[in-house]
């Protein structure tokens, strides 16, 4: 490919990129809404999660709660710009579920269903966002 003459796409592999871009913005939408419900579930009632007395990254189950409850807000905000194809989102959303993915990791002992559930979901969206190049004129 020459510096002159530019690659142009089919227009199975731009539904591809849209698809998976689309699938992202979703997905982080759905993750970033069950983080924050994760986050008032810990701020209202300590009593709903697992307790570990020796867990090296312990954080009171409130403190768990408010980061959560945060991330998860950005999450949201991220996936809403996803959707409305804009460029710095899908910056930050690789970005906002790598986050998720580490404190969904050191949340593990606290509720283990739900952190590996999300862990996964939250790599499902970094791939669908580092995967697909979109063209220069969407983004």
């Amino acid at each position: 490919m020459t510096t002159t003459t530019q690659h142009q796409r089919s227009e199975g592999v731009r539904a591809a990129a849209s698809g998976l871009t689309m699938f992202a913005a979703v997905m982080l939408v759905m993750c970033g809404m069950l983080d924050i419900f994760r986050g008032i579930m810990a701020i209202a009632d300590d009593e709903v999660f697992i307790n570990t007395p020796h867990y090296v990254f312990r954080f009171d189950l409130t403190s768990w709660g408010w980061i959560h409850l945060g991330l998860g807000v950005v999450a949201m905000a991220v996936g809403i710009g996803l959707v409305v194809m804009q460029k710095w989102a899908r910056i930050m959303g690789v970005g906002v579920a790598a986050l998720l993915i580490i404190g969904n990791f050191l949340d593990i002992p606290y509720a283990p269903l739900w952190s590996v559930t999300l862990i996964a979901l939250y790599g499902f969206i970094i791939w669908a966002l580092c995967v697909v190049q979109p063209d220069s004129e969407s983004y």
